[in-house]
């Protein structure tokens, strides 16, 4: 089924912001303006948003400690994200959560997830409660090739299958789990081979390529939704910077960086656009220009955002 014009900016749309928010993000954090850890999602901007193309409001993501794309490409306010990574008040979670742990049920985010494999049990439940309630809705788990190796993934995958829920997979392979290379912690190539013996389908798609994970993620979206149950979909990708930042990435050489950096997602569909008459070069422009304002304007509200209150400390707390 041919996207619209008006989806195919949209996607654009979300790849520049995803990036702009990320490289934004890179600079206050080496400035030392705001607290705790980040993973950045540079590099890897088609993968969320050709996952959270096919979604509704209404359906639920889990994500990951690596989320903010996901967050961002599912609809993520960008002056509550910023604020929530500076710890403030005014943020998503009040400030208490941070970068990992961002959450918007009105928007079906379920919540990043410092835990690595964690979001698996949890895209489970949510996808129980849609099958409980015979709506259409539908449940995406977003994880890495680290997290795929997890129990709890396994675990996840199997009981999807078993009960046949309405439930996507979308793994986000970048080569690394922390600094260990794919090839030293599992035999398999693809991670999507792993699918088969769950009996659900399994495919591989360049996970640079937005317009290929959307193809890709919209079919399984499809299954899901019409009762024929989960599906994996593994997506070959690449982070640019460390694991956080502040890694000195000493177990990677430069040479496989800038041969993945030739490869960056964003150009690759910028010229498809161009070429299709679906944009031209001044619109993008106008685009990322109006999109790099939206950022500022997210940085000034969480600078000028209040701080938690101590008296707040127990509060929203749950045992």
């Amino acid at each position: 089924m041919a996207l619209s014009k008006k989806t195919l900016i949209s996607m654009y749309e979300n790849m520049n912001r995803i990036r702009l928010f990320e490289q934004k993000l890179q600079e206050i954090f080496a400035a030392g303006e705001i607290p705790g850890f980040v993973h950045l999602y540079l590099g890897e901007e088609a993968v969320a948003t050709g996952a959270c193309a096919s979604l509704t409001n209404a359906d639920m993501i889990t994500s990951t400690h690596r989320g903010h794309g996901h967050l961002l490409a599912k609809g993520g306010d960008l002056k509550l994200m910023m604020a929530e990574i500076f710890g403030k008040k005014t943020g998503y979670c009040k400030g208490k959560g941070g970068s990992m742990h961002i959450a918007d049920l009105d928007l079906g985010i379920l919540g990043a997830n410092g835990i690595v494999g964690g979001g698996g049990p949890l895209a489970v439940g949510a996808a129980v409660a849609a099958k409980y309630r015979k709506s259409k809705d539908i449940a995406m788990c977003f994880f890495g090739d680290g997290a795929s190796n997890q129990g709890t993934t396994q675990e996840a995958l199997n009981m999807a299958s078993a009960w046949k829920l309405p439930l996507v997979f979308v793994n986000e392979n970048n080569g690394y789990g922390i600094s260990c290379p794919q090839c030293k912690s599992m035999a398999v190539v693809d991670i999507a081979d792993r699918a088969a013996a769950y009996d659900m389908p399994g495919v591989v798609v360049d996970g640079n390529d937005v317009l290929a994970v959307q193809e890709a993620v919209a079919e399984a979206v499809k299954r899901a939704r019409n009762g024929e149950g989960p599906s994996l979909v593994e997506c070959k990708t690449y982070r640019w910077r460390g694991h956080f930042e502040g890694d000195a990435c000493t177990y990677r050489c430069k040479e496989e960086l800038e041969e993945w950096i030739a490869k960056d997602p964003i150009p690759r569909f910028e010229a498809k656009l161009i070429e299709s008459k679906t944009l031209t070069e001044k619109e993008a422009d106008k685009i990322k220009s109006r999109i790099a304002e939206e950022i500022e304007e997210a940085v000034e509200f969480a600078k000028e955002s209040p701080m938690p209150s101590a008296s707040a400390l127990m509060e929203d707390v749950y045992a």
